[in-house]
C-alpha cells in the first residue's frame, strides 16, 4: 500500500548535524539533497539537527526548514523532545543513525524510517579505543537492531545493507538508495604535473595520513608530485603535526573547506582521487571526482566505495597500503590508463542523480505514511 500520487507529505529528518556544521559530510549531503528534491515535489520537509556557532536556531534554505538545538550528544534528547511535541503533525519521520540513534520508536509507533549510511565498528575503536568505544558499538550493534527491528530501513549501498543484515536486521526490510551527483564538468585543465587529491572530513578514521605516506613513497619516482587535501575537521591539528614529520610538507596543501566550484576545479586538475577511509557508506566524493573525469583509488573492504568505483573501469580498488602505492604509481605513469578510467568514470557519474534517488525515497515514504500498521503495532 502507498499514499495516493500527489499526496503532500509532512516529513522530518532527525540528524546529528547539517552540511553547514564544521563536521558535516556525505550523510548530511544525502539528507539535504533528498530534502530539496522532495520540497520541489510539493512536500514539507524539516531537518532537526545540532546547533553550532554562527548557525541560527531556525532558518529555511531552498525551501527546507532547519531547526537546530543541542550539541554533539544533547542533540539526541532534544530531538526526541521536539518530535514528541510534534509527532501527530508529521506524516513521516526519518531517524538518521550515525552510530547513535535518536530512539524514535520510543515516542512514535508508525510512519517512521531509519536511515543508516554505514556501521561504525572500526570508527568506535579508532576514535574511542577504551570503554566508550565498546559502549558505542554495543548500542549500534545490539541495541539498535532490537529497538528498530520492525522499522523500515534505508541505506545507500549494498555493502551497508549486508552489514545491517549481519547485525540482525531482516534483509527485506532494508532498502538501498544510492547517492546522486549534480555537478557538471568544469573548465579547469588537468594539471601538467602529477597531482593527487583527497576530499574528506579531517577525522582519524578517514586515514588521511595514508595519503601523506603515499606521497612520501612515490616522491623519488615522481619528483613533481603534489597532493591537495580538501576538507576540515577536529583532527586537523594532529594531521598538521603528522605532516610536519612526514618530510613531504612542501608537496601537500591543506586547503580546508572549499566551495563546490573551487573543489571541483581541484578535482578536475587532479590525476586521481585517493580515498583511504576505513569505511564509507558510499563515498559520494567518488562521484564528484568522476563528474570531472577523475578516477578514484579506494581500499577493498571499505564499504560502499567498492560499489561507487568499478574496479579497473572507473578507478582502482586496492588491497591495502602497499598495493595502493603500486597501483597509484602505475596510474601516474600511464596517461592512457588514466584517460580511459576518467572517461568511464564521467559516463558512470551521469547514471546517478538526486532525482532518481528521490524517486525511491518518495516511494518508500509514501508506503510508510499510508501503512498505519507498518511496525510496532499495539
Amino acid at each position: 500500500m502507498k499514499a495516493p500520487a500527489g499526496t503532500r507529505l509532512r516529513i522530518a529528518f532527525l540528524t546529528w548535524r547539517d552540511t553547514t556544521h564544521p563536521d558535516g559530510g556525505g550523510s548530511e549531503l544525502f539528507v539535504e539533497s533528498i530534502s530539496r528534491e522532495l520540497v520541489r515535489r510539493g512536500h514539507d520537509v524539516t531537518i532537526f539537527c545540532a546547533r553550532h556557532p554562527g548557525a541560527p536556531a531556525r532558518e529555511t534554505i531552498d525551501g527546507v526548514d532547519f531547526v537546530r538545538a543541542g550539541a554533539r550528544l544533547s542533540v539526541y534528547p532534544r530531538g526526541l523532545l521536539w518530535l514528541l511535541r510534534r509527532r501527530r503533525t508529521l506524516d513521516v519521520v526519518v531517524d538518521v543513525i550515525n552510530g547513535l540513534p535518536f530512539a524514535v520508536p520510543l515516542v512514535r509507533r508508525r510512519a517512521a524510517v531509519a536511515l543508516v549510511h554505514h556501521l561504525h565498528e572500526e570508527q568506535w575503536r579508532i576514535i574511542y579505543p577504551g570503554l566508550r568505544g565498546r559502549v558505542g558499538w554495543f548500542i549500534e550493534s545490539r541495541v539498535v537492531p532490537r529497538l528498530y527491528a520492525r522499522m523500515p530501513m534505508l541505506t545507500v549501498s549494498d555493502a551497508s545493507r549486508r552489514d545491517l543484515v549481519r547485525i540482525g536486521f531482516a534483509a527485506d526490510a532494508v532498502r538501498v538508495v544510492h547517492n546522486g551527483v549534480d555537478r557538471a564538468a568544469v573548465t579547469a585543465q588537468r594539471s601538467p604535473t602529477p597531482r593527487l587529491v583527497v576530499v574528506t572530513r579531517l577525522v582519524p578514521h578517514k586515514r588521511i595520513e595514508h595519503a601523506f605516506d603515499l606521497v612520501a613513497r612515490l616522491a623519488d619516482r615522481h619528483p613533481a608530485l603534489q597532493l591537495d587535501v580538501i576538507g576540515e575537521g577536529w583532527w586537523r591539528p594532529e594531521l598538521e603535526r603528522i605532516l610536519a614529520r612526514s618530510g613531504v610538507s612542501s608537496r601537500v596543501t591543506l586547503h580546508g573547506r572549499l566551495g563546490d566550484d573551487e573543489r571541483d576545479a581541484l578535482l578536475a586538475q587532479a590525476w586521481a582521487l585517493v580515498l583511504p577511509s576505513v569505511r564509507e557508506g558510499w563515498g559520494i566524493v567518488v562521484l564528484e571526482a568522476a563528474a570531472q573525469g577523475t578516477p578514484a583509488v579506494v581500499y577493498r573492504g571499505a564499504g560502499g566505495v567498492e560499489e561507487a568505483v568499478v574496479d579497473g573501469r572507473t578507478g582502482l580498488v586496492v588491497d591495502g597500503f602497499d598495493d595502493m602505492v603500486r597501483q597509484v604509481d602505475v596510474l601516474l605513469n600511464d596517461e592512457r590508463l588514466r584517460s580511459a578510467l576518467g572517461r568511464a568514470a564521467r559516463e558512470r557519474a551521469r547514471e546517478f542523480t538526486w532525482v532518481a534517488a528521490a524517486d525511491r525515497v518518495e516511494a518508500l515514504f509514501g508506503e510508510v505514511a499510508a501503512d498505519e500498521g507498518s511496525y510496532l503495532s499495539p
